[in-house]
């Protein structure tokens, strides 16, 4: 009798808090952004199967052995993945709590990140020059499309870089600045894979 007066008695909101669990601090920012990369693992597989589809459609213009600068691309693709390691310093500087040094190798990240979107613009701009546009040939409107999303896809994770820095400058490695920073690696590593696509499928296979 008593346990039923008890149960009769007990607030609703009890019963829902028995239902609550724990979860990890932050663990639903670090789910939603693998959801957000596994949405661009997507994009960029619809990009490559385009450029697939019509790399071989020149129209009288350019083919990739006019137009590419394959050394050019081979720096520009050693600076990007001289990146990720200057990134994989950071995330150890973390670790061991040294702002100083956080910053030091973020900073140098987004330096070598700036330099491959430098080159990158400096690319385009040479091929424009020549009259190698998007507009004339389906090879080159599936060119700049897909080299041009990477290069979006960089120029936004530099913003990101330069706005996390000045995060951690005047708040330090507190818990909140610490996932930021690991869901920036994760991109930034994911920009690389992408990146070696890229320089293997349009580039490489192209000029062999």
């Amino acid at each position: 009798m008593s346990s039923a007066t008890n149960t009769a008695t007990t607030p609703p909101e009890a019963f829902f808090a028995l239902e609550e669990h724990e979860h990890a601090a932050g663990s639903s920012t670090m789910l939603g952004f693998w959801f957000y990369l596994m949405s661009d693992c997507l994009i960029f597989a619809v990009l490559f199967a385009t450029y697939g589809v019509l790399a071989g459609n020149y129209a009288a213009g350019p083919r990739p052995e006019d137009i590419f600068e394959l050394h050019l691309v081979a720096v520009n693709t050693g600076l990007l993945l001289f990146s990720s390691i200057t990134y994989g310093f950071a995330m150890i500087a973390m670790q061991a709590r040294r702002k100083a040094l956080v910053l030091l190798w973020l900073g140098v990240t987004g330096l070598l990140g700036a330099c491959f979107l430098g080159i990158e613009l400096y690319e385009f701009g040479v091929m424009i020059a020549e009259g190698a546009t998007p507009q004339r040939s389906g090879f080159l409107s599936s060119f700049f499309t897909l080299v041009g999303t990477h290069g979006l896809h960089v120029a936004f994770g530099l913003v990101w870089l330069a706005t996390l820095m000045i995060q951690i400058g005047s708040r330090g490695l507190i818990d909140a600045n610490r996932r930021r920073v690991m869901c920036l690696s994760m991109f930034w590593h994911f920009l690389d894979v992408v990146w070696i696509g890229v320089f293997t499928f349009v580039y490489l296979i192209r000029m062999i």
